[in-house]
């Protein structure tokens, strides 16, 4: 048995990212990791930062787990890194264990990571990456919009740099405190609205040269991407503004550093000391997090596998995300995801395999071991401006208003997901965003396309009417059900041929059923599709299917339905359909001009 289960196992193919690299592709593939590294350093620490955990977890997560993932990835060009998103999921998650400042908040953070790990694994195992498709394009705008939101508001707090509790000078950020906790405990949200209250309450007490190195370290990287797109921007807003903070004595003025908060040297083996039992309390965080990284990650490895024409596995990319978290869990590590950001950054540099990602990874681990006193004078405010200028990508202003051009209910949907991120926090609104899709599934498949089709003069093809013109004059009625018969659209399928039948202008002596896209029938609509039968005998109409393919003859057999029918009464095309009843008993002599039908026979309706 156990033999058995390890050969179904399609096993990851090692190196599949490093494929068709050449000699002559070296330089240009290190250029892009050391580019990398000066990408991650800045935007690591910030999102550790967002998380609510040290600067060096965010660091570590660049080293070993950033190489394993290159190793294991099928994919050439995405780049596993924490990322906005990920980061505020992660700080989420934490919440009901640890605040910010615990100890204990890494070690349940590691532990989240082993658990994410173990998920991405079960995932791979049982080959769960079509999974990915099970989340909108509006669910995903809304969700990750909300997300980008909240992180970017938070920045803008760290920007400011405005004090908190005793240490106000003033009773008016006290107040807005007291505001704040009142509020957020009346109305049982997250208090992100709440939070953004406070914030503008906190204006007056921010400290102006915080906000001047947070805001000029904005406009350099969205100046730099902008007139310099191949120059690392991040890195030059940080090595210029630190310098200006430590010249001019910033950290005097109110200005915070991250001090000695990056310790030196490399990760070391480290495990979770946690209780067993708050594993499971991680598991809806975990599924989480999993969910968004996977939908996330996939639609990037698709757009780019179809781009440069190479075949990335699905599967394999959930054993290298499980992989590079098992690592992250063990190493110190904040937990590792997608970045789009950087794997854009990388294809713009010309990076064609995982290569730039080795590279980062061992630049920024000479910079852990040589350079972690150069990362102590970095201005909080510094980061706080480059994540903030990074979470812009995910506010997706463009993708709300292409959805409110083709489809306004997926646009609400979008909609709904956004505000329940901020209103609700991002655990609640993945539930809420799940249910949406499942809602947006079952609504348009339990309303499917349906027609009455009526031959035109000629008897060339079959065109959709109006239901009161849906019988013709012979008696015949044919109707096409656009979709397969299952329990949420049974009982429209049985409402519309009893309404046909009843209010035909004409009594309908014929009434066929074009089963073309009928591929699947559950037993629910087995049931209905019977008593539909029952109700034409009853009313002396013959009943019969065209266009019927062998899966919706399968089905018939196995619920006993073929037995109904007589096995003439199955026809290729509608015009066979409409040829038999004009040679029928019912048929009558009034027919449409039939004179060229056999030249058309192999044509379909």
């Amino acid at each position: 048995m156990k033999n058995s289960i390890l050969s179904t196992i399609t096993w990851p193919r090692p190196f599949a990212g490093l494929r068709g690299i050449t000699l002559a592709d070296l330089p240009r593939e290190v250029s892009a990791g050391l580019t990398l590294a000066a990408l991650m350093i800045p935007l690591n620490i910030g999102y550790a930062q967002v998380a609510g955990l040290p600067p060096a977890a965010g660091l570590y997560a660049a080293i070993v787990p950033l190489i394993v993932f290159a190793l294991l990835a099928s994919s050439r060009h995405l780049v596993t890194s924490p990322d906005a998103s990920m980061a505020s999921l992660v700080g989420a998650t934490l919440v009901a264990f640890a605040m910010p400042g615990d100890p204990l908040r890494l070690q349940y953070a590691l532990a989240l990571a082993v658990v994410c790990s173990l998920i991405f694994f079960v995932f791979w195992l049982f080959r769960l990456a079509f999974l990915a498709n099970f989340l909108s394009r509006a669910v995903m705008a809304g969700f990750i919009t909300g997300l980008g939101v909240e992180v970017f508001t938070n920045q803008v707090r760290k920007i400011l740099a405005a004090p908190h509790g005793d240490e106000v000078a003033s009773g008016l950020l006290a107040a807005a405190e007291h505001l704040k906790e009142t509020l957020a405990t009346s109305v049982q949200t997250e208090g992100y609205f709440v939070e953004v209250l406070a914030l503008f309450h906190s204006i007056p007490q921010a400290n102006l040269y915080s906000v001047a190195v947070g805001v000029s370290a904005f406009l350099i990287v969205r100046l730099m991407k902008r007139y310099a797109p191949k120059v690392p921007g991040a890195l030059v807003a940080l090595v210029v503004l630190t310098t200006v903070v430590a010249v001019l004595d910033l950290p005097s003025k109110g200005v915070g550093v991250l001090g000695n908060a990056v310790p030196s040297g490399l990760p070391s083996l480290t495990l979770p000391t946690i209780p067993l039992t708050d594993y499971l309390r991680l598991v809806p965080g975990a599924l989480a997090i999993v969910a968004i990284l996977l939908c996330e990650g996939l639609l990037v490895v698709r757009s780019y596998s179809n781009k440069y024409g190479y075949k990335a596995d699905g599967d394999q990319m959930l054993f290298a995300y499980g992989a590079a978290n098992l690592a992250a869990g063990f190493t110190g590590s904040l937990l590792t995801g997608n970045s789009p950001s950087r794997s854009a950054a990388m294809d713009g540099a010309g990076a064609r395999t995982q290569l730039p990602s080795l590279v980062a990874a061992v630049t920024i681990a000479v910079v852990m071991l040589f350079f972690t006193g150069l990362l102590a004078y970095l201005p909080n405010a510094v980061l706080a401006g480059i994540v903030a200028n990074a979470v812009l990508s995910l506010i997706e202003v463009h993708e709300f208003r292409e959805l409110w051009r083709m489809r306004r209910s997926e646009f609400w949907i979008a909609v709904v997901c956004f505000l329940s991120v901020l209103a609700l926090g991002p655990l609640r609104a993945v539930v809420i965003a799940f249910l949406m899709s499942t809602i947006d599934v079952i609504r348009r498949a339990s309303r499917p396309e349906t027609s009455a089709l009526l031959e035109v003069a000629d008897g060339s093809h079959f065109l959709p009417v109006a239901d009161g013109a849906a019988s013709s004059s012979s008696g015949l009625m044919v109707y096409r059900f656009g979709a397969p018969l299952y329990f949420a659209n049974a009982n429209r399928f049985l409402d519309d041929v009893e309404r046909l039948v009843t209010h035909a202008p004409t009594p309908v002596r014929w009434f066929v059923l074009d089963a073309q896209a009928m591929v699947d029938v559950d037993t629910t609509g087995a049931g209905v599709l019977r008593q539909a039968i029952t109700l034409l005998k009853q009313r002396n109409i013959t009943f019969a299917v065209s266009r019927a393919d062998r899966a919706f003859r399968l089905w018939l057999d196995r619920y006993h339905l073929t037995e109904l029918l007589a096995e003439d009464r199955f026809y290729p095309t509608n015009r066979h359909a409409a040829q038999a009843f004009r040679r029928s008993p019912e048929g009558t002599t009034a027919q449409p001009d039939i004179g060229s039908m056999n030249k058309r026979d192999e044509a379909d309706a």
